[in-house]
Order: structure tokens, then sequence, then C-alpha cells
């Protein structure tokens, strides 16, 4: 069984708030302070749910919150967070007083992320990018044994491939047919130590 609604929202108003239903929301939590969020709509004499004048007061009417653009140390704080904390808005609102996390959310979407790029960062990681011409250069290779795509003299060696299919040497009936290596089909181009090599092709 899920948690009970905050109130009854079919009696509610949705929408944009009035200037009167801020300045109602305003002199009551000055009075009482912000309480429980359940119970103050109906004491402010509000026909809002809680969730919303919580959000009300947190996101647009709390007097600490700071207006205007954010600073580049901002910016640079918010950075140095979300790579030791990753997505945790909140936790990052708590370091920037007068922030809120939606704030936060919204400008790391809109422009930390392309600043974190224009700077050749992964914003996901917060590592330099990989350029596409050398990132197969850098990446190891899939073999179990972790050598290099190389033999120790320094020609290409077969990948460990699993090439059990019904592909075979062929038929004796057929003696035109010359014996295939694979690699070498595959571009792979074997050589002496390609261990599927039975014979070049022609």
């Amino acid at each position: 069984m899920g948690r009970s609604p905050c109130c009854e929202k079919e009696h509610t108003n949705k929408g944009a708030w009035t200037k009167e239903e801020d300045q109602r929301l305003i002199a009551y939590i000055r009075v009482n302070g912000e309480g429980c969020w359940r119970s103050l709509p109906k004491a402010a004499g509000l026909l809002r749910c809680g969730k919303s004048c919580r959000l009300r007061w947190m996101n647009y009417l709390r007097p600490d919150l700071k207006r205007g653009n954010f600073t580049d140390d901002e910016d640079e704080l918010i950075i140095r967070l979300h790579s030791l904390l990753g997505n945790k808005w909140s936790l990052i609102a708590g370091q920037l007083p007068g922030r809120t996390d939606n704030e936060i959310k919204n400008y790391w979407n809109t422009h930390i992320k392309r600043k974190l790029l224009s700077r050749g960062m992964d914003p996901h990681t917060h590592r330099p990018l990989t350029p596409v011409d050398g990132a197969a250069a850098s990446r190891p290779s899939s073999s179990d044994d972790g050598s290099s795509g190389a033999t120790s003299t320094g020609e290409p060696r077969c990948p460990d491939l699993n090439l059990d299919l019904s592909v075979g040497p062929p038929a004796a009936d057929t003696p035109t047919s010359h014996p295939v290596c694979l690699c070498r089909h595959l571009g792979l181009r074997g050589g002496a130590a390609c261990s599927c090599r039975q014979a070049d092709s022609p």
C-alpha cells in the first residue's frame, strides 16, 4: 500500500500562484515557521496542496534565496562537487547558500555540461575526452591474456575468435578449390603465426 496523498487534491487550486496566495504563505510562515506542510495550507487559508506550498516557498519565496546569474566561483564549486557526489543535487545545493537543488540541476544541464565539453572534459566522468581517432589505439585487446594484437616478432596475430561455424575445408570432390586463410579474408593478414592459415588464397 502506497503513501497516502498529502491532501485532497480535488479541491485545490492548480497552476500559477497569485500575488495574494504568495502573501498569505509568506505571512503564515513568518508567524508560525515552516512546520508541517500537510496541515499548512488549511491553516494558512490556502486552497493548495502541501507539496505545492513547500515547493513555492523553497524555490521562490524564502528570503535567503540568491537571485541572479551564477558566478564563476559557483560554477567551479558545482563542478568539483559534482565530480565527488554525482547528481546529488540536494547535497550540492547544501554547499551553495541561497541556491536550490532544482536551480542547480537545471543550470548543470543547460550551461555547465557545455562548459566542460568545451574544455574537452566528459561531464559524466570529469575525465578528458578521448579523441575518436585515438580511441582504437588506446583500447586494450579483448583477449583473455591481456596481450596486444601482435606477436613477439611484431607480426599481427589472429585474434582469439571462435570460428566453430559450418565453414570448413573444401570438399574433396572439388579439386579446383583452394584452402583459405580466414584471417586473410577477414582483412587481418595472419602471416606465419596464424593458426587458421592452411594456404594462401590465389
